[in-house]
């Protein structure tokens, strides 16, 4: 079941350095939230927070809270595997496992949560987790070939699979688009329409046509100068951000003035 992220007053560290500072926002669930701004403003850093997939970095360390469903996902007691598994994660290089089939990359991670899955339930959920990637039909009759083997954007595609066949409640996507053919970005972006019926998104972008087409709501984050800490600027129906953004800052950037 789709879920709301609550974010209040996150500061995000690096060792001694703070990589973004102070944001707060609400994630309406079942809808599509896009960030943007320029490269090094903590966009992304922020992205992986929300599932602590930033842990993996030694000496990474938040302040601040995220609660996803109502749970404080950084409480003592919560396991960051369990968060992972709520809150899933596609990157912006299309990354299957490469000595897996196709097959077997849908079903990894349902694999590692379930000792005992029977044959028909992992085809079950194979096939549903393709049609639900849009993917089923053109790879039904070679499941067993390697995932490595399939175009760019289908590739993205089954990493989207991958990502939905654990049934999480959030879906992260770090630049989805970025190494894709229009005609294979065009696919992603019809497909994140269909997700947020059960989902909430939040998609990093450098593109913001994108984040205009895909975004319910936009978050622009930026940085006061080199070594400063990212912040968010603005947060608002995207929309409204588009056509008539409250600060100069989001004015400038939006149309291109700086970034």
């Amino acid at each position: 079941m789709a879920q709301a992220i609550e974010v209040s007053d996150l500061d995000i560290f690096y060792g001694d350095f703070m990589a973004v500072q102070g944001v707060s926002m609400m994630i309406r669930p079942r809808s599509v939230t896009a960030f943007i701004g320029p490269s090094g403003c903590g966009k992304s850093t922020f992205l992986r927070t929300l599932n602590r997939m930033h842990e993996v970095v030694p000496g990474a360390r938040v302040k601040g809270k995220v609660t996803i469903g109502g749970q404080d996902v950084y409480a003592p007691t919560v396991d960051p595997v369990a968060v992972r598994r709520k809150v899933g994660m596609v990157f912006q290089r299309p990354n299957p496992f490469p000595t897996m089939s196709i097959y077997d990359n849908v079903i990894a991670g349902s694999r590692l949560n379930s000792r005992r899955l029977s044959k028909a339930r992992a085809d079950s959920i194979v096939e549903q987790s393709l049609r639900r990637a849009n993917l089923w039909n053109e790879v039904k009759d070679r499941l067993g070939k390697p995932g490595m083997g399939l175009s760019g954007g289908q590739q993205q595609r089954l990493c989207i699979a991958r990502a939905i066949a654990v049934e999480p409640e959030v879906l992260l996507m770090d630049e989805p688009c970025s190494a894709l053919d229009p005609i294979s970005t065009s696919a992603i972006e019809d497909l994140i329409h269909e997700l947020k019926a059960e989902y909430t998104i939040v998609i990093v972008t450098h593109n913001m046509q994108q984040a205009a087409r895909v975004s319910d709501e936009t978050g622009f984050f930026n940085l006061k100068a080199t070594g400063q800490p990212g912040h968010l600027v603005e947060f608002d129906v995207t929309q409204e951000m588009f056509t008539k953004p409250t600060l100069p800052e989001t004015e400038a950037y939006i149309s291109g003035r700086f970034g």
